[in-house]
């Protein structure tokens, strides 16, 4: 019986995406070369930090070098779409953030669609960000952050690049208490953070990597971590949603693929995440930066995505943010 060619073309397609056994044994032989980890930041930035730990750990896991490259711009969003024009082999990965999510609304227009054009691998970590104040403020906790904003409108100020996961932290704030603490942009998150040392700005909503070694000497004064629950790296540090319910912001890290990228090496790749994540070692590292792991399975990590990007599509709309 002859076959109708759409339907035999529907069939053929079909079968060859059957997990044959060349297609087994070729998933269990990943990889035999480099891995390419592409991140949207430049060296020295929260993610690269990071990035770079569990970049050493599937390297040691997977017997092959994981190689970070960083391709900063356009918040993320070169590196991102160098992933999605990848060849979908599992030997170019993205090293997704909180900005991926972000993105989609910041943006009016984007060559991909990051929950379409990305397969999701698992998450690694989620770290809060730390509310800090320079010292010489008369501010002690997130109540007397809130009043002396509210008795003073307009006079305190925070810096942080436009459209980025520090400045959404804030605007959220802002939304929840009705404070008016005023925006500065920066292009460089690092120099926010040395102008906020010398009291060229006063609030600060950084991630926590980039000020809990300055709150910790008392260079910083930290108020909150914006994470629903306190952090284990500074436990003494109240969460903000303690005192403003239903708060939570925090920046995430994980991996991702392009999408069609074989669901066998996916899944690998996620059982080597994920044992990272219940190491020990590892997640004192990791907690010594102020997170606290992101295990799961791919599904998991794409319904996180998505409820993400809901979250703070609300939060874009609301403060009018714009990307740089």
């Amino acid at each position: 019986m002859k076959l109708p060619r759409r339907r035999f073309l529907h069939l053929a397609v079909g079968a060859a995406s059957l997990p044959g056994p060349g297609r087994i044994a070729w998933a269990q032989s990943y990889p035999s070369r480099p891995i390419h980890l592409i991140l949207g930041y430049a060296p020295g930035n929260a993610p690269d930090i990071v990035a770079r730990i569990m970049g050493q750990w599937l390297s040691e896991r997977l017997g092959r070098q994981v190689v970070i490259e960083n391709r900063p711009g356009a918040g993320s969003n070169i590196g991102t779409e160098a992933v999605v024009r990848a060849a979908p082999d599992g030997y170019t990965l993205l090293y997704a953030t909180t900005a991926n999510a972000t993105n989609a609304t910041l943006y009016g227009k984007l060559n991909f669609d990051f929950i379409r054009d990305i397969a999701p691998i698992a998450g690694v970590i989620r770290v809060p960000n730390l509310v800090s104040v320079n010292p010489s403020l008369p501010i002690k906790t997130i109540p007397e952050l809130i009043a002396y904003a509210k008795a003073n409108p307009a006079k305190l100020n925070y810096g942080a690049a436009n459209g980025g996961t520090v400045q959404l932290s804030a605007e959220l704030f802002k939304m929840m208490t009705g404070v008016d603490i005023v925006h500065v942009p920066y292009t460089n998150q690092m120099q926010a953070a040395t102008d906020l040392l010398a009291g060229q700005m006063q609030v600060s909503f950084d991630v926590m990597p980039t000020t809990i070694g300055y709150a910790r000497s008392g260079k910083l004064r930290a108020l909150g971590v914006t994470t629903a629950t306190r952090s284990p790296a500074q436990p003494e540090v109240p969460a903000v949603g303690e005192f403003v319910p239903g708060y939570e912001a925090s920046s995430w890290h994980g991996f991702g693929a392009p999408k069609n990228t074989p669901a066998a090496i996916v899944d690998r790749l996620n059982s080597e995440i994920n044992a990272a994540l219940s190491d020990p070692k590892l997640q004192a590292r990791l907690a010594d930066l102020g997170g606290t792991p992101l295990p799961g399975s791919p599904a998991d990590f794409a319904k996180f995505i998505a409820a993400e990007t809901e979250k703070w599509a609300k939060v874009v709309a609301f403060s009018g943010a714009k990307a740089d």
